[in-house]
């Protein structure tokens, strides 16, 4: 499975430009004129700039944070706790999927470090392999249930979620998505599951294939900054302004807390980022440290830049473009859904829609505002809690993950490993998560009643 996709699969961008090609396409079969459908393409290419730049300092600040001293060296400790290679591996998952809750982003870069920290131990004989699939676990099995969740952080954000979606659902703050019972049950159950899964299929004795047997190098030693050489450059080299940025940054999140309720402050994408950003800066120690990570990170943000607003595209098309009695692609989507009816059956057959549409639009964030509209409005339609719709997209988001190697990209650049290596073992963890996450969107859904759309001041 891991040689098909790395011979067969295209890079994601192509995934997002076919994705507008056959929404074009499905637009003219619905009777809209091909006017319409450019004009939807074209004014709605740039919808989500704001959220664009969001998810690319999601994973910006989650590259800096890891990097920074403190954090390398509570990663060389925590590498020392395994007592065996199996141990080793769910050990890796765990913590991968514990700090995936903070930041997927931070997640991706603290695992992949953590898996070359123990792959250096040597009294620990681990496959490299299993350490980098247990790596990326945060990401393929529990991101979306986390702060960074993109669609609950949408959803709870006015400022970025386009009109026509904010008229269906209003604002779902985190009480309603991330923070529900049943939202932390499925969380827990699914971190249990994966590591088991991860734990028992290490590989023992001579199916073992270490770094050394791959040919990857281990060596992390960071490199020196260049020593100041002009008088202008010594704030650079100072943690004066750091410091300051720090202490304004705690200022601001107190003042937060202490005027606005809990979950309105940690359900802000802004805040949550700046403290990040500001949280790396002073980690770093000075200006010039911080800034040589971050033109490490950036690299890693490419893919989000170039592929949001072809998804802000297809979301205007779908959302739009009108053809026959005035139905745009989404209200034909809505009615297909709707007519499935509540209950158990629509939450399965949404998630098992979110999990196929996300092998060909690898994006949480961009591709909950494609899928967005119709989902949610059939929501409504048939009573579902749009709390739990957003967690069901959640929920299933990350199945597709644990196949479609895209966001595997930043990892496997700290690895050093290639996505063959990997998804052998990330599918296997499929298997098991795909009947365990239908079996939870459908039998916690029934748990919850309809809670009609909570609009904000001056809507």
């Amino acid at each position: 499975m891991a040689a098909w996709t790395e011979k067969w699969f295209p890079d994601a961008y192509i995934f997002a430009l076919a994705g507008v090609v056959i929404i074009a396409v499905a637009a003219l079969a619905i009777g809209a004129s091909p006017q319409s459908i450019a004009d939807s393409f074209g004014n709605g290419f740039w919808d989500l700039t704001a959220f664009t730049l969001q998810m690319a300092m999601v994973v910006l600040t989650g590259y800096v944070v890891a990097t920074s001293p403190p954090v390398a060296k509570l990663i060389n400790r925590l590498a020392l706790i395994p007592a065996t290679a199996r141990t080793a591996v769910s050990f890796v998952a765990l913590m991968s999927m514990s700090v995936s809750f903070l930041n997927w982003g931070l997640s991706l870069i603290f695992g992949g470090l953590l898996a070359r920290a123990i792959a250096r131990r040597k009294d620990l004989t681990v496959d490299y392999r299993a350490l980098g699939a247990a790596a990326f676990m945060g990401l393929g099995a529990v991101w979306a249930l986390g702060l960074s969740s993109s669609a609950a952080q949408l959803q709870a954000t006015a400022a970025s979620l386009p009109p026509a979606l904010l008229k269906i659902t209003g604002i779902l703050d985190f009480g309603t998505t991330i923070f529900t019972w049943q939202s932390l049950l499925t969380l827990a159950i699914l971190m249990a599951l994966t590591t088991v899964i991860a734990h028992f299929s290490a590989p023992q004795g001579g199916a073992i294939r270490t770094a050394e047997d791959l040919g990857v190098d281990l060596d992390d030693e960071p490199s020196e900054s260049a020593p100041r050489s002009r008088p202008g450059e010594w704030l650079e080299y100072s943690m004066i302004l750091p410091i300051l940025a720090g202490i304004l940054t705690l200022g601001w999140l107190v003042s937060q807390f202490l005027t606005k309720p809990f979950l309105t402050v940690v359900s802000s994408l802004n805040g949550y980022l700046l403290v990040f950003l500001i949280l790396g800066l002073v980690l770093h120690g000075t200006p010039r440290k911080f800034l040589q990570a971050v033109t490490k990170a950036v690299p890693a943000t490419a893919g989000i830049l170039v592929q949001f607003p072809l998804y802000a595209a297809m979301a205007a098309i779908l959302t739009k473009a009108t053809g026959h009695g005035g139905m745009t692609i989404s209200a034909h989507l809505a009615e297909f859904f709707s007519d499935i009816g509540g209950g158990g059956a629509f939450a399965v057959v949404i998630a098992l829609y979110t999990a196929v549409l996300g092998l060909l639009v690898p994006s949480g964030g961009g591709k909950w505002l494609v899928e967005a509209p119709y989902v949610m409005q059939s929501a409504t339609d048939v009573q579902m809690n749009l709390g739990w719709t957003v967690q069901i997209y959640n929920i299933a988001e990350a199945l597709p993950n644990l196949i479609n190697p895209f966001f595997m990209l930043p990892l496997l650049a700290v690895l050093r490993l290639r996505a063959r290596d990997l998804v052998g073992f990330t599918f296997l963890q499929f298997l098991f998560h795909l009947p365990v996450v239908l079996l939870l969107v459908w039998l916690l859904g029934m748990t919850f009643q309809f809670v009609p759309p909570v609009m904000p001041a001056g809507q």
